[in-house]
């Protein structure tokens, strides 16, 4: 009983571990200031539900969904940066490690997500 559940905590740790660094490979995490400074030249991407999205974005994003990114793939340009953002920062994490896996490599996240934007706001 011991073994089986020192066996289960040491694939989660593994797993966590695998997750974070492969995360890390793939997009460049970036405070609010230099997320501002480089995400009107690139693709911004919201990667929440589109009820998060239509209660308040950062203005010009276009909402893609984590749960819909693999069928929306060719709405987002492999040539252009894209700047990702989600409530926390853990789907854009997530969405930037899909994105990575299909080729694209100028992935940014802004640090903290949505909930510590201070930034112009769009809301419906």
């Amino acid at each position: 009983m011991l073994y089986t559940i020192a066996a289960i905590l040491g694939a989660i740790i593994l797993y966590t571990l695998y997750m974070y660094f492969s995360q890390k490979k793939a997009v460049t995490t970036l405070s609010q200031e230099d997320f501002i400074k480089g995400y009107r030249k690139a693709q911004l991407i919201d990667v929440r539900e589109p009820n998060e999205f239509e209660a308040g974005h950062i203005l010009g994003a276009r909402n893609v969904p984590l749960t819909q990114m693999k069928g929306r793939m060719k709405e987002i340009r492999p040539d252009k940066p894209v700047y990702l953002y989600c409530q926390s920062g853990i789907r854009s994490g997530r969405a930037a490690q899909t994105l990575y896996k299909k080729g694209y490599r100028d992935l940014y996240q802004l640090e903290g997500g949505f909930k510590r934007w201070t930034g112009k706001v769009k809301s419906k």
